[in-house]
């Protein structure tokens, strides 16, 4: 069988844009306390996912099946969209587009028991920028996980959400500390900085890392 040809937009892309279970009735016990958070948050990655399509960023959205071994993804939207759940709001704001790509997670890692690591490989992706649910769980997990595949892992601060201001700024605190995330707001990553290729001076990335000040003072 001949190989494909990666598709375009976002063909051959340094990065890729995660969403990960923005698709999310949160009909749990701290669904009302996440969506306090995720609504600005989802306010702000509606307006980054734009930035990133006009870039050419591939989209890719890694939600959880919450348990639902018979559905599909768009089953999945059409629930968080119709069904008069908590979620609903997050679902309006962050629908999928046509070109958008997803990949159904069992657990709480995008990479584990899932194709999106043979998907990112397929778009030639070096960058991941995680964003969504929840902070210190989910993105938490798939940041862990890209890390050591060894892909250059960003965390836009103003892009993910937790069910407590605590448990997010300490995700963000350990991606940055340990993962060499990037962790500055959406309004200041240039995406065409993130599709070029690394560069090395002095033994160092020129790629933004967080110095110990910033590391202690984030909110």
């Amino acid at each position: 069988m001949p190989r494909r040809t990666p598709p375009s937009p976002g063909a051959a892309a340094r990065c890729a844009l995660l969403l990960i279970d923005v698709i999310n009735d949160l009909e749990f016990d701290d669904g009302a306390a996440l969506l306090r958070y995720a609504r600005p948050m989802a306010r702000k990655l509606a307006a980054f996912k734009q930035r990133a399509r006009a870039a050419g960023v591939p989209v890719i959205y890694v939600n959880d099946n919450f348990g639902r071994w018979r559905s599909d993804f768009r089953a999945l939207v059409r629930h968080c969209l119709h069904d008069r759940v908590c979620g609903a709001p997050i679902a309006r704001l962050l629908q999928p587009q046509a070109a958008d790509y997803f990949v159904l997670k069992p657990r709480h890692s995008g990479f584990y028991c899932t194709a999106l690591e043979v998907l990112l490989g397929f778009l030639q992706t070096r960058v991941v920028i995680l964003t969504g649910l929840a902070g210190d769980n989910c993105v938490l997990f798939t940041a862990h996980d890209a890390y050591m595949r060894g892909f250059r892992v960003v965390v836009p601060r103003d892009c993910v959400a937790s069910v407590t201001q605590a448990g997010n700024r300490g995700a963000l605190v350990h991606v940055a500390r340990y993962l060499k995330a990037d962790t500055r707001a959406s309004d200041v990553i240039r995406f065409e900085e993130l599709m070029e290729p690394t560069q090395v001076v002095n033994g160092a990335s020129t790629l933004y890392e967080p110095t110990e000040g910033e590391l202690s003072a984030r909110p």
